[in-house]
């Protein structure tokens, strides 16, 4: 039902308009269907029969606000017609071509980038709002204003059911591609809660991120971004110990490591690099690449990584990718050279104050043997730390250095 509720809804919103009241009518029809379904048998084409209960409830929710009165009288007058139910002529694939639209809908630019998210899982990720909320950890009435705001904000804008073209459409690219990495990366390093990661939410930005690349296979960022999600998730098994406690890459246990979707990885950014131009999702997924492709933490290409993200650097503004080229730096050319550019991005306000800086320059101040103001700044990382798996181990480092001392 995950799969099948967005194109539902796509094509339902393609159809009629009306986004707000077209969720509310395939929700219901998903409802009606998780309580018929088991009962009398999946009926042999799920897809068109969400669409047609969706279509008649649309109409009743219609009628009960008294909207589009010419349109509900012709749609009531008859039933749906067979054509209604099949991708229209000339339109094939029109079902992923209009959940593809769909996602382009929810990452409007209008819309913020809470919002976009939000849309995104509520729309295209086939998850409830109560599903929602808790991925977030927010209560769900706050959830449902802000989706609802999302709503309007679409209804406000005007936007017409369909592909955006020519620029438009490489901007709104990027605000998909963005959203969907946002989705990933709170799935796989949760910002606050007891738990490290959110494998649900992880895979389903891995999930929406293969249907973009099987619709646009030849953008390199698409490639790219998807490459970088499962050389990134591939590394999951290995991220914690059966006590949830993290375990840094250095320390994972590589043969945890899934190796299809590391060679589905490297295979998808090998393709992409030559084509060009070259943008940041794939960067960060060659440099991913390089991580899991290594035998071991001390066989890592540090040089190369470096290399690469001095590349990212110039085509992003963006005080993590800074951090990480200090992270490689420091491993390269010895950890003073890190904890040299680590002062200089200390004066950078959009990190200065976030928990990995500071877990950074502990962990370089720790191979550069100052013990003591190693601790002290694994301690003001876990202080600054919202997630509580990243406290525990950024704690147990700082006991550890005492203990050892």
């Amino acid at each position: 039902m995950r799969q099948l509720a967005p194109q539902a809804l796509a094509a339902v919103v393609r159809r009629y308009g009306h986004f707000n009241t077209a969720e509310d009518a395939v929700q219901e029809a998903l409802i009606a269907a998780a309580m018929g379904w088991p009962k009398d048998g999946i009926p042999e084409n799920p897809r068109a029969w969400l669409i047609t209960v969706a279509s008649r409830r649309l109409t009743d929710l219609l009628r009960s606000e008294q909207a589009r009165q010419r349109r509900e009288d012709a749609v009531t007058q008859r039933m749906l017609p067979e054509e209604w139910l099949a991708p229209p002529a000339g339109r094939p694939g029109s079902e992923s071509d209009d959940t593809l639209i769909l996602l382009f809908m929810c990452c409007h630019p209008s819309l913020s980038p809470a919002s976009q998210i939000a849309l995104t899982l509520r729309g295209v990720g086939g998850l409830t709002t109560a599903e929602v909320a808790r991925a977030f950890l927010v209560p769900e009435a706050t959830m449902t204003r802000r989706i609802s705001r999302a709503k309007q904000g679409i209804k406000d804008s005007g936007i017409s059911f369909a592909m955006p073209a020519g620029p438009e459409r490489a901007e709104r690219l990027r605000s998909v591609l963005h959203v969907l990495y946002l989705i990933f990366n709170e799935g796989y390093v949760s910002t606050s809660g007891p738990s490290l990661q959110r494998g649900d939410l992880a895979a389903e930005a891995i999930r929406l991120a293969r249907m973009v690349h099987r619709l646009l296979p030849e953008d390199g960022e698409v490639s790219g971004l998807l490459a970088l999600m499962l050389l990134t998730d591939a590394r999951g098994p290995a991220r914690a110990g059966r006590d949830g406690q993290l375990i840094p890459m250095a320390e994972q246990d590589r043969s945890l490591w899934n190796a299809d979707s590391i060679a589905e990885g490297v295979a998808l950014i090998t393709d992409a690099l030559p084509r060009g131009p070259t943008g940041p999702y794939q960067l960060q997924a060659a440099i991913a690449a390089i991580h899991d492709e290594a035998p071991s933490a001390e066989a890592t290409d540090w040089p190369q990584i470096v290399g690469l993200y001095e590349l990212l650097m110039r085509i992003s503004d963006n005080p993590v990718v800074d951090l990480n080229h200090a992270v490689a730096v420091g491993m390269a050319q010895g950890p003073q050279a890190g904890i040299d550019l680590l002062d200089e991005l200390q004066a950078d306000k959009r990190i200065a104050e976030d928990h990995r800086l500071h877990a950074v320059r502990a962990h370089l101040l720790e191979m550069a043997g100052d013990r003591a103001t190693a601790r002290d700044s694994y301690l003001a990382a876990a202080r600054r730390a919202t997630n509580l798996s990243q406290q525990r181990h950024l704690h147990s480092r700082a006991a550890r250095l005492l203990d050892d001392g």
